[in-house]
């Protein structure tokens, strides 16, 4: 090794809601870390990240970057998780013309069409349809059809790609919309809103959702005693392992996304050994102790930011954009190509439905026994059961 080290420099959400998946990502990139100095570090140099805590507050996210650049004199930056802290820094990004890596951050370019930002999550081309596709595809060929949705999604930037590709979605199936609102992310009691919903009785519930108002809601809907036929779609929370072992059989019959789970047509070179490194440091670190949400894609961000530097030669931000938008990246997560927007050229989202859960402990969750995957049927590990109550009273077919 020579010189001073490769500083890589970036926000996660380390505290407030978004806490647990910040963590998580912030583990994938440790291990990543000291996976690539072990290898001999970039560019003849070791690798140090830099991650500041910006609190889950998007308002923070901009002086953190103007921070890690004039400051901290950061070799290269990348993005962090989620829109929260990715959106508010691309002024910035893009003003220095900085090349940018960000960690599933939905929809953040669509609007900006910065051409050096390059986001790993697998919702392709469109991602706001892309993220639900599947869980209306399968609502659609149900018997008998459904008929009526309502959107329930809380009152986040999160929420907006989604809830619009929602609506698309229905419109293209023939759904009709009957009730749409948001709740606010500081609401504790979501019955209320759930309650609000038995007057229209909706055959389709779609759900947007953090963490914390993933547990509320699903509460709510045994509580209130709301049965629609299909329930789910856009809710950050369920992948997460702490959430399923608060919740327990309650998760029964909900259809939800995912990016990676452990089914054998996903266990991409290297991923196994990963993703036993993270679990037997997850519990320590105080991140998700099953990590397959997040994990998997933390780590590839960073092989992304790795392959480009080597195979560039440069920390030159035009050139590693340049090589990033040509090549083809060996990852954990599999072969990852980008697309229009900086995101995957192809969609690779999975559709899950959560079957057979008897208690609350996340070993329950292990491999994907019940957690189904239920589309695409290339990838698939089960059948949907239908519909949700059905599921919900842990009938097998």
């Amino acid at each position: 090794m020579s010189g001073q080290p490769i500083r890589i420099g970036y926000c996660l959400s380390l505290t407030g809601p978004l806490a647990s998946n910040g963590k998580t990502a912030l583990l994938a990139h440790q291990i990543w870390e000291k996976d690539v100095n072990q290898k001999g570090g970039l560019l003849g140099r070791n690798v140090e990240m830099v991650c500041i805590d910006d609190q889950t507050d998007p308002k923070l996210v901009l002086d953190i970057y103007k921070r890690l650049l004039d400051e901290e004199k950061v070799d290269l930056v990348i993005g962090g998780y989620g829109d929260n802290s990715v959106a508010p820094a691309m002024p910035l990004i893009m003003e220095r013309k900085r090349y940018l890596i960000a960690l599933m951050a939905l929809a953040v370019n669509a609007s900006l069409g910065y051409a050096d930002y390059f986001v790993m999550i697998p919702t392709g081309p469109r991602p706001t349809e892309a993220l639900t596709e599947g869980f209306f595809n399968l609502a659609a060929v149900q018997t008998p059809k459904p008929q009526s949705m309502a959107i329930l999604a809380a009152d986040a930037p999160f929420s907006k790609g989604p809830s619009s590709g929602a609506k698309a979605l229905a419109d293209k199936h023939g759904f009709k919309l009957v009730s749409e609102e948001r709740y606010p992310l500081s609401a504790t009691d979501l019955a209320p809103f759930i309650r609000n919903l038995k007057s229209v009785n909706p055959d389709i519930l779609f759900l947007c959702s953090y963490l914390n108002d993933s547990v509320g809601l699903l509460r709510a809907i045994h509580e209130v005693g709301l049965e629609p036929k299909i329930v789910g779609g856009a809710m950050i929370g369920p992948q997460n392992g702490s959430i399923k072992a608060q919740l327990g059989p309650l998760l029964n019959g909900l259809v939800n996304y995912e990016y990676w789970l452990p089914v054998p047509k996903m266990m991409f070179p290297n991923v196994a050994e990963m993703m036993t490194k993270y679990q037997s440091l997850a519990q320590a670190a105080g991140a998700d102790p099953l990590g397959y949400y997040v994990a998997p894609q933390a780590y590839a961000q960073m092989q992304i930011v790795e392959q480009a530097v080597a195979g560039s030669g440069s920390l030159d931000d035009a050139k590693l954009a340049q090589f990033t938008r040509d090549a083809l990246f060996k990852t954990v997560v599999g072969d990852v190509k980008f697309g229009t927007g900086g995101g995957w050229s192809e969609a690779r989202v999975l559709q899950v439905q959560y079957q057979n859960i008897k208690g609350a402990d996340v070993s329950e969750f292990k491999d994907a026994s019940t957690q189904a995957v239920v589309w695409p049927s290339n990838l698939a590990s089960g059948s949907l059961i239908y519909p949700y109550a059905k599921a919900k009273q842990n009938i097998k077919t």
